[in-house]
């Protein structure tokens, strides 16, 4: 089980790094340019990852109790993968996947509660006046924008034809990243993941 928790504790402790300075450093809105395809903008959201959002209050509560119970389901699998000595690769998969349902976690559960607002202010940590936000109502911290690609839809494309579009249109953060990379990783490789028994049995007999 050592493999996977130190996985989880070095990509949590790189996510939530970036998400506290971008925090007490950024005011919403303010932004970065790293490269030309690569921006430090600093945005946050209530909602799910790439700052899709549920609306209202007991839909923010919802999405809450819904990630917990996916991070605790998502644990006991893990934990039966390595126990079962599955393969590296998948173990490594849902070890991100983990770390990146927590990550987004920490910041709706606590960062209402131990930071001031971003807007038009820098935030401060434990502010005299309380945080932001109750418990399980704070905003998920989000800051990297990478607009690949800048064109227009031909003009035989339904719908959007001559439109303008930026590919990538996203704004996402650490967690978001492991969370993709995890399950492209699966399904890219859901074949040795999940070898199917006669497959298995070939490979022995070999």
């Amino acid at each position: 089980m050592k493999r996977p928790l130190i996985i989880i504790f070095l990509v949590l402790l790189l996510d939530q790094a970036v998400k506290i300075y971008v925090k007490t450093h950024f005011i919403i809105g303010d932004e970065y340019q790293v490269a030309p395809w690569c921006i430090i903008h600093f945005a946050e959201n209530g909602g799910m990852a790439y700052g899709m959002e549920f609306s209202g209050q007991y839909g923010k509560i919802f999405l809450s109790v819904f990630r917990i119970a996916a991070v605790v389901l998502l644990g006991w699998y893990l934990r039966n993968l390595v126990r079962k000595k599955a393969h590296w690769g998948l173990v490594t998969s849902i070890a991100l996947i983990f770390a990146g349902a927590i990550g987004n976690i920490i910041d709706s559960a606590f960062y209402g509660l131990f930071f001031s607002d971003s807007n038009y202010q820098l935030a401060t940590f434990l502010p005299k006046s309380g945080g932001y936000a109750p418990f399980l109502h704070g905003q998920v911290v989000d800051m990297f924008y990478c607009p690949f690609i800048h064109g227009t839809f031909p003009s035989w494309v339904p719908l959007v034809h001559n439109q303008n579009f930026t590919f990538f249109n996203f704004i996402f953060n650490c967690s978001d990243a492991y969370v993709t990379i995890g399950v492209v990783s699966l399904l890219i490789f859901q074949r040795k993941f999940f070898p199917r028994k006669n497959e298995q049995y070939k490979f022995q007999t070999v």
